[in-house]
């Protein structure tokens, strides 16, 4: 496979530690939830979310800018144009989630009636957005079927991705997958 029908490697650290982000979010969001109210441990649980939930935003911003700065290799012509424009509006519903739900949970925060301040790792203060209190039942919610969709989208992603791998026998996973030696 030549270099141009890969993606580059920043695309692909960013796809990955953006995977390895949102897959900390989603266990953590579910797991804090269930935590004593109050407790010392809910409340480290939801900084560190929240720290990670702006760090990929910023993530997303950044990875947008790339991709539209760099075309991502072309899909195969052996795939139907149906999976084609599948694939594309899987790829643009993951980026629209991964800006959502970070503007969604700084929506929550930002309306919650706690007024906690957030202090990202620790070190740097994120101010509240200028939104009404009264937002924070919907912002809630959205958050919530946000992180529903991002399951759902997540999931149709990567059984696509293993269905190509293992199914098709086809490059289109490959072209994601960091190379740790060199071809022959």
């Amino acid at each position: 496979m030549s270099a141009r029908l890969r993606y580059d490697g920043v695309a692909m650290t960013l796809h990955w530690a953006m995977a390895a982000a949102i897959l900390g979010l989603l266990a953590s969001g579910f797991v804090m939830i269930g935590l004593k109210p109050g407790s010392a441990q809910q409340f480290q649980m939801y900084q560190t979310h929240k720290s990670v939930g702006i760090t990929v935003l910023a993530l997303t911003l950044l990875r947008l800018g790339w991709r539209l700065a760099h075309r991502p290799p072309s899909l195969p012509d052996t795939m139907p144009a149906w999976e084609q424009a599948v694939a594309h509006a899987g790829h643009w519903a993951l980026y629209g989630l991964m800006l959502a739900m970070p503007l969604a949970g700084w929506a929550v925060v930002s309306t919650s009636p706690y007024n906690i301040a957030t202090v990202l790792y620790g070190l740097l203060p994120l101010p509240h957005l200028p939104l009404p209190r009264d937002l924070n039942g919907a912002a809630k919610l959205a958050h919530l079927i946000g992180a529903w969709l991002m399951v759902a989208t997540l999931l149709g992603h990567v059984g696509a991705a293993l269905r190509h791998h293992l199914l098709l026998k086809d490059e289109v996973m490959a072209r994601m997958l960091p190379r740790f030696r060199r071809d022959s």
